[in-house]
């Protein structure tokens, strides 16, 4: 692994020739970069357009493997490989973001996904696929995935100004959550419906259009380095990530909340779809609803959490997504009526944008340009890697003890964080990641 990082940065040494120092003036200042807003309307784009593209392969390829196979097992393995690399890669790929230029790595991503989309098109359509090659497909864009979304995270700080980085980190998160998780799945079976070759074919062109918005990025967007201090091993450079995330005391707070409030979400998303059809009743028109739901309060917090942060503050709007996930997880064990249970799926789903436009921007201030992909990519590990435990343990806890008791338990977990969190993330905390930002 060291010697492709050595290898990789000796072809990038023209991008390093350009002045650290000259970037990330021109990030804090907007001199010359998102004039009128144009940094920021492509990442948005940028985001949508891959996310849509990758929420559609969720739904794909699982569905390509019905088809080959009726082993439960093997099914499931088609969609672990699709977020597998977050726990395997993310930490190795943090140590390429701190290293080499961010957008370029957005391109190499997206030409491995677009490469990936064809191989499986073109065995589909010669009738050839097979489930080793679903595996390998999925494989390659969960790595593809981790590179793309751990470098566009560390785009914003030197792509926009930072007035404008709460409204970018808005926008992005609204776009990342919205389409991958609610409109690709959606266009995904739409897609599917139409055949398995015309919904890989859609998905190549998203990736392939995604490429070509990213050259309307204005900027530099190598990451600073001090040439004088040793790189270090791989290992080494991850490590000094997680140390630096774990010894900042508000940052480790963020992190270990995230963990909980995602274990949360990865536990209501596994047995939902349980509850609604065998507890609630629900047919698929009422359980497009009630995910919708969710959806709709994540749209709602992209579009206000600027307003929310200028009345309540940064603080209050982070606690906001205590209670909404708590919120979110009570009220399946409080009730089975349709509309209380879409309450408090709006109220989490609104609650997930508060907190991660607020965390983006704390982050983005707190730690600096050569720090921030690896420390990204540990922050991400926290959270999608707890989805699947709290998918697995939620699972258990409900064959054991019931829903009313694995909900419940999860619930608890939540509101167990308030202590800790308004002891952390005080004004004064918060104010001195400010003073930071500015001294940058």
């Amino acid at each position: 692994m060291d010697e492709t990082l050595t290898a990789l940065e000796s072809g990038t040494s023209a991008a390093r020739s350009a002045p650290a120092a000259e970037s990330h003036q021109d990030g804090a200042t907007g001199k010359g970069l998102d004039r009128g807003g144009r940094n920021t309307a492509v990442l948005v784009s940028f985001t949508a357009i891959t996310n849509l593209a990758d929420g559609v392969t969720k739904v794909v390829l699982p569905l390509m493997a019905t088809q080959l196979t009726d082993s439960p097992a093997q099914v499931a393995g088609v969609g672990l490989t699709l977020t597998l690399p977050w726990l395997l890669v993310a930490l190795h790929v943090g140590v390429l973001v701190d290293r080499f230029d961010r957008r370029l790595l957005l391109w190499l991503a997206d030409g491995a996904r677009t490469a990936a989309v064809g191989a499986l098109l073109s065995l589909s359509v010669s009738d050839a696929v097979t489930i080793p090659a679903l595996y390998a497909v999925g494989l390659a864009l969960g790595v593809a995935e981790v590179v793309a979304l751990t470098s566009a995270a560390t785009l914003v700080p030197s792509a926009v100004p930072r007035a404008g980085q709460e409204r970018a980190n808005a926008w992005v998160a609204g776009a990342e959550t919205a389409c991958n998780e609610f409109c690709g799945p959606f266009v995904g079976g739409l897609l599917v419906a139409a055949g398995a070759s015309i919904a890989l074919g859609w998905t190549g062109v998203g990736y392939l259009i995604g490429s070509v918005i990213l050259i309307f990025l204005a900027g530099r967007f190598k990451p600073e380095r001090d040439d004088a201090k040793p790189v270090g091993s791989v290992n080494q450079r991850i490590a000094e990530g997680v140390r630096f995330l774990w010894q900042h005391r508000l940052l480790r707070l963020m992190a270990l909340s995230l963990t909980v409030l995602s274990a949360c979400w990865g536990a209501w998303l596994a047995l939902i779809p349980l509850i609604a059809t065998d507890r609630m009743g629900l047919d698929a028109r009422a359980y497009g609803i009630l995910l919708s739901a969710l959806g709709a309060g994540g749209m709602l917090g992209a579009l206000t959490v600027t307003t929310i942060n200028r009345v309540l503050g940064r603080r209050w709007s982070m606690f906001a997504d205590l209670l909404g996930t708590a919120a979110m997880v009570a009220t399946p064990v409080l009730s089975t009526n349709l509309w209380v249970v879409a309450t408090g799926a709006f109220l989490g789903g609104m609650g997930g944008i508060l907190w991660t436009v607020n965390s983006r921007t704390i982050s983005q201030r707190l730690v600096d340009d050569g720090m921030l992909g690896r420390y990204s990519a540990a922050a991400r590990l926290f959270s999608w890697g707890a989805m699947p435990v709290g998918a697995g343990l939620v699972g258990v806890l409900a064959e054991w003890f019931g829903i009313r008791v694995a909900f419940s338990v999860f619930t608890l977990a939540t509101l167990a964080i308030i202590v800790p969190f308004l002891r952390t993330v005080t004004p004064r905390a918060l104010a001195e990641a400010d003073r930071r930002a500015v001294r940058n």
